[in-house]
């Protein structure tokens, strides 16, 4: 250890603790060395993410020297130290070899866009929809659950990433129903006096109102139970969309999981770099959940992983906290258990990406079939029909208008299921 001061410098001698703390230091020094130093790992942010957990140890150590340096006698020809410490200056930065400069100058960038997220966080806005359905029927919902009602959709709803209690959600859905409810009984009543023509006028007045009422009466079936099944299958289709996102994301993950493990730190440290990294933001939800089950629940990291695979909306995902476990609770290789995972999940991952490539296939066809050709032969279907005076003779605006309305209709199908089916 050097002091700098003046015009001379002076070594002083080292007490034994001293000693034993820059031995700590150079050893951690030296992991991170090492993590540079694995090639496979092609991902610099977890990277990152691994040197913080060491230089957490180094700033424990750092913050020892001050402690021991008290009990040493400084000359007084020594100048103001850098870095504003009133004592010495412990080393200098140019003495740093090339790895360290650039892990110091990364921590501080890292460190500093971390300082700076957090800054900008913004608040969770409160739900007002849920807050409202609470204020009308919360009283009836718990009653609906002591009977242990919808136990199939509470499993979909705890899988799923809604963020709503099991009441706040059935009070979502009674009063989405008694909306719907409303919107039928207004729909109703409006095409009960009035009627769409595809000619001008558009509204003409209903004369029969009993015919009219018998008619159009579905309306009033059609739209609570639209708006019932829509949101009890929302929670459904919410799991199986983050499912697919998941299964997506997980061989990868996987394969960061099994580098990081192999550097034998901590396996809840595992899970803390994965969530940092941001790289796999709905691997990350899930694993957010682990965490909170060990740092607020107080559970062990097993049984938060038993815990969390039960709730997890992924069966691979499911598997893996599962398998994680026991490999834990049994004394297994968790660097092995990783990297056989990562295969398997890699090689399932490119048997569904050619299926999908296939599938794209065959539904390009059907998009050229039911887009282009059936349009074309049923408007050529309604022209002759209205030439001749055979069936039905619909105005020449009015086949552009079912053409183009219907085209676009069939688009925005088609655009759904695309959304729906696309892979991150």
């Amino acid at each position: 250890m050097v002091i700098f001061g003046g015009e001379k410098t002076e070594f002083l001698e080292l007490s034994a603790d001293l000693k034993g703390i820059l031995q700590q230091q150079k050893n951690t020094l030296m992991e991170i060395k090492r993590i540079h130093g694995i090639k496979h790992l092609e991902n610099e942010k977890i990277i990152f993410e691994q040197i913080k957990e060491l230089k957490k140890s180094l700033n424990k150590l750092n913050e020892r020297i001050p402690k021991i340096l008290d009990e040493i006698i400084i000359p007084k020809s020594v100048a103001q130290p850098v870095f504003g410490s009133s004592k010495l200056l412990i080393k200098k930065e140019e003495k740093f070899n090339e790895l360290e400069k650039e892990t110091l100058k990364r921590l501080r960038k890292e460190s500093g866009a971390a300082k700076r997220e957090q800054e900008h966080k913004k608040p969770i806005k409160e739900d007002f929809y849920a807050k409202l359905a609470n204020k009308f029927f919360l009283r009836y919902s718990k009653k609906l659950v002591e009977k242990d009602s919808f136990k199939a959709l509470q499993v979909d709803l705890e899988r799923s990433n809604l963020m709503y209690l099991f009441p706040t959600y059935l009070s979502i859905i009674l009063f989405t129903t008694f909306l719907a409810v409303a919107a039928g009984i207004i729909i109703f009543i409006f095409f009960l006096f009035f009627s769409i023509e595809p000619h001008l006028p558009i509204l003409k007045p209903v004369e029969d109102f009993s015919l009219r009422a018998l008619k159009i009466s579905w309306v009033l079936i059609a739209f609570p139970l639209v708006g019932f099944l829509f949101s009890y299958i929302l929670p459904s289709l919410d799991r199986r969309a983050s499912e697919s996102k998941i299964d997506s994301e997980l061989p990868f993950a996987t394969i960061n999981m099994a580098a990081i493990s192999n550097s034998l730190i901590n396996p809840v440290k595992i899970f803390e770099i994965i969530v940092a990294s941001s790289e796999f933001p709905n691997v990350k939800k899930e694993f957010i959940k682990v965490l909170n089950q060990i740092n607020v629940q107080g559970y062990s990291l097993v049984a938060a992983l038993r815990a969390t695979a039960y709730n997890t909306p992924s069966k691979k995902m499911s598997e893996l906290f599962n398998g994680t476990a026991t490999t834990i609770n049994s004394g297994g290789d968790l660097t092995m258990f990783f990297e056989t995972r990562a295969e398997t999940l890699l090689f399932d991952y490119k048997i569904k990406r050619e299926n999908e490539t296939k599938t794209a296939g065959t539904f390009m066809d059907l998009y050229i079939s039911i887009v282009i050709a059936a349009p074309m032969i049923f408007m050529l279907l309604l022209m002759i029909m209205k030439i001749s005076g055979l069936g039905i003779s619909f105005p020449t605006s009015v086949i552009t208008l079912i053409m183009v309305a219907g085209v676009a209709i069939i688009n925005v199908f088609f655009l759904i299921f695309l959304h729906l089916k696309k892979t991150e």
